[in-house]
């Protein structure tokens, strides 16, 4: 029970999280001007009601993560327990600065909601913040196995792997909330086109980076192919990496297809370009579902010993 509910509030946070920093990240690739002041205020509405989730589901796995170092689910509300975990372990210490931190961006993010207009210095800021509170979770699970330096390089490259989670699952969020506006209105704008190409030229980067430090974190968690093929472990990252196939192979058919044909559509028929529309924010909802499905099975690895000596 503790377990189970250990993997659901770390796939909770998780899934916040990256959707957090996907909406503080999109307003500084997605427009070639300034962000249009209607999708500011959806977005910081979205933004708020998310980091409310980020601290809720974050008090959860503590709590959980408490429970499961103490062998009882009566360690959920268990103060003494509680307050032990968080004072004396390294994972409880970074785990109240990272609450103190989502508790700093929901009174921010209070506070700019009551503003009129976007502050032009609040989305390189919240970016900052909702990024910090995003990678520091390298300092937790896994990476804390390694010593010396290889420990310090598991850190960066996952942290790295985290950003880049953020970039592009997180950024789906907005991105197909654009794109449903855009169907409901049935008018694609050229500034839904603009958006589209500068979410794939950021997407080329973060799905780089994604690959790259994947490959690390797998020489340490995993260590040898056969490792891979004949651990639990590593026919679970087997799954999680079949789920990200199938993510970059509706991300290859929406830049290669469906964006063209929408753009065409827009060029000739206003009705065909609404359909092509609609079936690309399908793509991109398709890609949410298996990002989230990610997420799970990240969640579920983290509480497994990796495969790597196993």
């Amino acid at each position: 029970m503790v377990e189970v509910g250990l993997i659901l509030a770390r796939f909770l946070h998780y899934a916040a999280t990256t959707v957090l920093a996907g909406l503080s990240f999109f307003p500084l690739y997605a427009y070639v001007d300034r962000e249009p002041e209607a999708l500011s205020r959806w977005r910081r509405k979205w933004f708020m009601a998310t980091a409310v989730a980020v601290l809720a589901s974050g008090l959860c796995w503590f709590a959980f993560a408490a429970a499961n170092m103490g062998g009882n689910i009566g360690d959920l509300v268990d103060a003494e327990t509680l307050g032990a975990v968080a004072r004396d372990t390294s994972f409880g210490i970074l785990w109240m600065w990272r609450m103190l931190l989502a508790a700093l961006i929901i009174g921010l993010a209070v506070w700019c909601l009551r503003l009129r207009s976007t502050a032009p210095h609040w989305n390189p800021m919240m970016a900052l913040l909702a990024g910090l509170l995003l990678v520091s979770l390298a300092g937790t699970g896994h990476t804390q196995i390694e010593e010396g330096w290889s420990g310090v390089i598991h850190v960066i490259s996952d942290g790295g792997h985290l950003l880049a989670a953020g970039a592009w699952l997180g950024g789906l969020f907005p991105l197909a909330i654009i794109l449903h506006r855009s169907v409901m209105t049935g008018v694609v704008s050229k500034n839904v086109d603009q958006i589209l190409l500068r979410f794939s030229v950021m997407g080329y980067v973060a799905v780089a980076t994604l690959i790259g430090s994947g490959f690390v974190n797998g020489w340490f968690l995993v260590g040898s192919f056969s490792e891979l093929l004949h651990t639990t472990y590593g026919q679970l990252l087997l799954g999680k990496l079949a789920l990200f196939g199938g993510m970059l192979a509706l991300a290859v058919a929406n830049r290669f297809w469906l964006v063209p044909a929408m753009h065409k559509g827009q060029t000739d028929v206003v009705d065909e370009s609404a359909t092509w529309s609609a079936r690309l924010r399908t793509h991109v909802l398709g890609e949410l579902f298996l990002g989230w499905a990610v997420l799970l099975a990240v969640s579920i690895l983290g509480t497994m010993q990796p495969a790597a000596g196993q």
